[in-house]
C-alpha cells in the first residue's frame, strides 16, 4: 500500500522538489521509502509501504529493465505470481520479487488489457516511453482512490489524496458548489464530483490515456451491469453455496500473501466472521490475529461478539473500548473531515486501524458482502415499497404524523423509529428514488432551508440533485430485478464513495494496509449472477452466504441480525462532544454557506431528542473542518 503523486505537462514539466514536497503528505501512506522520478514531460513520486518483496529493489517509481517504462503503484496484485509465470514463459526477464513490475511487463504484453488479467485494488500511473502517453488506472471496485485535475496544455495533476493538489499552483481552491449540495444530502460526494472545483475522481473499473494534443477522458473496461443481466444457471442452492465458499476460501487464500504481520478486523458479525474463518483454514490458528473496537454504548457495541467468535474458532483476538470525550476520538473526527466524509463509521475504523497498526501492518476486513448479497435493511425496505407503495400519499402522511407522536426519538442505532420515519418519507417515491432517499442524510427541501439565501439557487439545479449521479447506474440495469438494481447502484455509489473511502483514508491515516477478500470480482459477479431470491429470502438478508458458512461459524451469528460498525454521535452530541461540535460549528467559513440560525434550530430539536440530527450536525461538523482548511 502506498501513495502516489505526479504531474504530466507537455509544455512545463514540474520541478520535482515541488512533487517531492507534495508526496512528503503522503507519507502516512508509505513511511518506507520515497521516490520522485522526471522523465520526459512526467515528473512521477511515491511513497512506499513495503508490504511485498520489501527490499529496496522493489522501491518505486520503477522502470522496466529497458528504462522506458515507468510505474507508480498503489495497492495489490494478488494473482501475481500466476501472471508472472505466464509472462515469463513468454520471455519476461524479471528483477525483483514483487508484484510491481509484474505490472509492467503485464502492460508491455498486452497494453490496457493488462487491466483485465489483474485480481487486486489497485490505482497507478505507467509511463509508456516508447509511445509518450501515460496509463493512469484504477481497479474494479474503487479499494484504492485516484484523484486529479486538468492542466491547459492536456496534461493533468494526480494524487492518491486530493488535499495534495491543492499544493500545486493550477489547482483551482475554490468550492465545487454542486458537490457541496450532494454532501449536504449524503454526508459525501458522488462519482467523479469533488468538493474542491476541478478535481475529479478517477471512476473505479476505469482507466485513462494522457498523450499530447489529445484530451484525456475515463474509459470503463470492466462492465458487471453485463453480469446483472446474464444470470447463472445452479443445480440447486446447495451447490451455489459450496461454490460461493470456495471462492471464498481461494479469495482469502490470495490475499495473505505478505512478507510483514499480517491480521483481519473482526466484529462478530457474519462477513468478517466469514473472512476469519477462511483464514484459520489456511494458517495456523495461532497465526490468525483479529482485532476489534467498542465504545461501551451497548446499542453501537460489538466487541462481545467478537469476543465469542473468536473464541468459538480458537483465535488469538485483542480489542479495545475508547470512550467519546478521549482525544482519540476528536482526532479521528478531524481526519475524517480532510476528505470530507461524514461517515460516522470512519471513526471506529480510524481507532481499529491505530490499535491493530501496533500489531500488524496487514488487515483483513469483510467490506463488499452487504452490497453484493443484500445485507442492508434498506434492501428490506425496498421490498416492503413494492408491497405498499399503493397506499394513499395522505394515509402515509397521517401514519408518519402518528409515527411522531407515539415514537419518541431514541438515539440507538438504527432505531425502529429512525427506520420508520425514513421509509414513510421515501413511499410515495418511485422504486429508484426511494432507495436513493434510504441514504438521505437530508431532503431536497431540508437542504434548501439550510443553506444560505444565495446559494439556494445552485441547490435547486439538477445536478445537485444526488439522484442526478444515481440515474445513470438505474438505467444500466433497468431492465434487472428492483433488488439487483438497488445492489448495482449501492455498488456504484455508496460502496465506491462512502465505505472504501473511509476504509482506505482510516487505515492508511495509520500505514496500515486493508484487504477485502469479499471484494475479490470473482466473488462481486457471482453474487451478480445469483436470483435474488438467494440474496434477499423474504426478508432474510445475505441468504446464501450465511448458509454457505453454516458448520463453520456458530449458528447464533449466521442466524443473528446485522449491527453495523458506527459511533453513537446522537447521544456523543448531547454529551462529552457537545462543546467541541459546538465551537467547530461556529465556524464563519461554515456560515459563509449554511445559515446559523438552522443549525441552532438542529441543535434544539436534538437537544430535546424531539428528531436525531446526530447524522447532520455530524456531517456539518466535518464540512466546517474541512472548511476552515481550504
Amino acid at each position: 500500500m502506498c501513495g502516489i503523486v505526479g504531474c504530466l505537462s507537455w509544455t512545463s514539466p514540474t520541478d520535482p522538489l515541488a512533487l517531492d514536497r507534495m508526496s512528503a503528505h503522503l507519507r502516512h501512506r508509505g513511511p518506507d521509502a520515497a521516490g520522485v522520478t522526471q522523465v520526459g514531460p512526467l515528473t512521477l513520486g511515491h511513497r512506499r509501504l513495503s508490504v511485498i518483496d520489501v527490499s529496496a529493489s522493489s522501491n518505486q517509481p520503477l522502470s522496466d529493465h529497458s528504462g522506458q517504462f515507468l510505474l507508480a503503484f498503489n495497492g495489490e496484485i494478488y494473482n501475481y505470481r500466476a501472471l508472472r509465470s505466464e509472462l515469463e514463459r513468454g520471455g519476461a526477464r524479471f528483477r525483483t520479487q514483487g508484484d510491481s513490475e509484474v505490472i509492467l511487463e503485464a502492460y508491455k504484453r498486452w497494453g490496457e488489457d493488462c487491466l483485465t488479467h489483474f485480481n487486486g485494488m489497485f490505482a497507478f500511473a505507467l509511463w509508456d516511453g516508447p509511445r509518450r502517453r501515460l496509463l493512469l488506472a484504477r481497479d474494479r471496485l474503487g479499494e484504492k482512490p485516484l484523484f486529479y485535475f486538468e492542466l491547459p496544455d492536456q496534461g493533468l495533476v494526480f494524487a492518491s489524496e486530493p488535499q495534495v493538489l491543492r499544493m500545486h499552483p493550477a489547482c483551482d481552491a475554490g468550492i465545487d458548489a454542486c458537490a457541496l449540495a450532494q454532501y449536504l444530502s449524503l454526508n459525501y460526494t458522488l462519482g467523479e464530483r469533488h468538493l474542491l472545483k476541478g478535481v475529479r475522481r478517477l471512476p473505479p473499473g476505469h482507466f485513462m490515456i494522457c498523450a499530447a494534443g489529445e484530451t484525456p477522458r475515463p474509459r470503463s473496461y470492466w462492465d458487471l451491469a453485463a453480469v446483472f443481466h446474464d444470470k447463472r444457471h445452479f443445480a440447486s442452492p446447495a451447490a451455489a453455496a459450496e461454490e460461493l465458499r470456495d471462492l471464498i476460501d481461494d479469495a482469502v487464500r490470495l490475499r495473505l500473501v505478505s512478507d510483514v504481520p499480517l491480521g483481519a478486523f473482526l466484529s462478530g458479525g457474519v462477513d468478517s466472521s466469514t473472512v476469519v474463518a477462511a483464514m484459520a483454514r489456511v494458517l495456523p490458528k495461532s497465526q490468525v490475529h483479529t482485532f476489534s473496537m467498542g465504545f461501551g454504548v451497548p446499542s453501537y457495541d460489538e466487541v462481545e461478539q467478537a469476543r465469542a467468535v473468536a473464541a468459538w474458532l480458537g483465535l488469538d483476538h485483542q480489542d479495545q473500548v475508547v470512550a467519546a470525550e478521549t482525544d482519540e476520538v476528536i482526532a479521528a473526527i478531524r481526519w475524517t473531515a480532510r476528505e470530507p466524509l461524514a461517515d460516522t463509521s470512519a471513526i471506529p475504523t480510524y481507532r481499529l486501524a491505530a490499535f491493530a497498526r501496533r500489531h500488524v501492518t496487514v488487515a483483513l476486513s469483510g467490506d463488499g458482502a452487504d452490497e453484493c448479497f443484500a445485507g442492508y435493511e434498506t434492501y428490506v425496505a425496498d421490498r416492503l415499497h413494492r408491497a405498499l407503495s399503493w397506499l394513499p400519499t395522505g394515509l402515509t402522511r397521517t401514519v408518519g404524523r402518528l409515527v411522531d407522536a407515539l415514537l419518541p426519538v431514541s438515539f440507538s442505532k438504527v432505531s425502529l423509529d429512525y427506520k420508520l420515519r425514513h421509509f414513510l418519507a421515501g413511499l410515495p417515491l418511485d422504486g429508484a428514488r426511494a432507495h436513493a432517499s434510504w441514504r438521505d442524510i437530508m431532503s431536497l427541501q431540508a437542504r434548501a432551508d439550510l443553506l444560505q439565501p444565495w446559494w439556494r439557487g445552485v441547490a435547486a439545479d439538477p445536478g445537485a440533485d444526488p439522484f442526478a449521479a444515481f440515474a445513470p447506474h438505474v438505467a444500466a440495469v433497468q431492465d434487472c430485478h428492483p433488488i439487483d438494481q438497488a445492489g448495482y447502484v449501492d455498488i456504484k455509489t455508496w460502496l465506491a464513495d462512502d465505505i472504501l473511502v473511509k476504509v482506505d483514508r482510516s487505515t492508511m491515516a495509520h500505514s496500515l494496509e486493508a484487504r477485502a477478500p469479499l471484494l475479490d470480482h470473482r466473488l462481486v459477479e457471482f453474487a451478480a449472477a445469483l436470483p435474488v431470491a438467494w440474496k434477499l429470502n423474504g426478508l432474510r438478508k445475505k441468504h446464501l452466504l450465511r448458509e454457505s458458512q453454516r458448520g463453520r461459524l456458530p449458528d447464533r451469528v449466521l442466524d443473528g441480525t446485522k449491527r453495523g460498525f458506527n459511533a453513537p454521535v446522537s447521544p456523543w452530541l448531547n454529551g462529552p462532544l457537545r462543546d467541541f461540535a459546538r465551537d467547530t460549528l461556529a465556524s464563519p467559513r461554515l456560515h459563509e454557506w449554511v445559515r446559523p440560525q438552522a443549525i441552532e434550530s438542529l441543535w434544539r430539536e436534538h437537544a430535546a431528542r424531539r428528531r436525531d440530527h446526530g447524522l447532520t450536525l455530524f456531517g456539518l461538523m466535518c464540512l466546517a473542518l474541512w472548511l476552515d482548511r481550504t
